[in-house]
């Protein structure tokens, strides 16, 4: 196995939010998407970051496994790191020679051989389903509805547990019917055994004043923590 270099954006060494049970979660560079909520707006840059290979990022990992218990392990996020499937397959294959789970946080927006090869090593996937409205997704995701949808319907094919999310944004995607429309897919595919839906929030404005680029969604609300409740107890019946 060769020590290719990736490049990394920013680690977390004891997550609990990115996947099962307490994590190491490093935050891959680029991303080939123009979400309007993203929150790291630094990690698009494909030659942002700092250089590990994927040696120098497990033996990272392994400092915490005594944290991770039975259920935690490794978490791969962005950025988007599909666009890094090579580096990201070999550090997962090097995490389960360890016994490290793994977990891959994605848009699912690339499926080809070497995504494929990644997904034959990993444990988990977190994906995000932004819309369930296509004009939504193309209008301020950059690709289609159907890119993530394959990518679960492959996930299904290889019965890879998965986790579904979305972001909650005010106006857009807060609604019953996007709620209903996502426990649908979620019953369509029986390898999602878990649904999250995450408040859009805005302190990430900070991170584009730095950067010098608008916020797209800076003129958008919140979501009440009462609109949080009452999607989730729909989710939930």
């Amino acid at each position: 196995m060769s020590d290719l270099t990736g490049r990394i954006h920013s680690i977390q060494s004891l997550g609990t939010v990115d996947g099962p049970g307490v994590r190491f979660v490093a935050f891959l560079q680029g991303c080939p998407l123009c979400c309007g909520c993203c929150h790291n707006p630094d990690t698009w840059d494909v030659c942002g970051g700092s250089e590990s290979t994927p040696t120098q990022l497990v033996q990272k990992a392994l400092r915490y496994k005594e944290y991770f218990g039975s259920e935690g392990g490794i978490t791969l996020s962005g950025g988007e790191p599909l666009l890094q499937a090579e580096f990201a397959c070999e550090v997962f294959a090097l995490c389960r020679k360890e016994g490290l789970h793994t977990c891959l946080d994605t848009s699912g927006c690339l499926l080809n051989d070497t995504v494929k090869a990644l997904l034959a090593e990993t444990d988990r996937v977190l994906l995000d389903i932004k819309y369930t409205d296509d004009a939504l997704y193309r209008s301020h995701v950059g690709c289609s509805l159907q890119k993530p949808l394959e990518f679960l319907a492959y996930l299904q094919q290889q019965n890879i547990p998965t986790t579904l999310r979305q972001v909650i944004i005010p106006t857009l995607n807060d609604t019953e019917r996007n709620v209903t429309e996502l426990k649908r897919i979620a019953a369509q595919h029986p390898c999602v055994d878990k649904i999250e839906l995450l408040p859009f929030r805005k302190i990430c404005q900070v991170k584009y004043d730095e950067i010098g680029i608008p916020f797209a969604f800076e003129h958008l609300p919140e979501p009440t923590a009462q609109q949080m409740t009452t999607l989730n107890q729909l989710l939930n019946q």
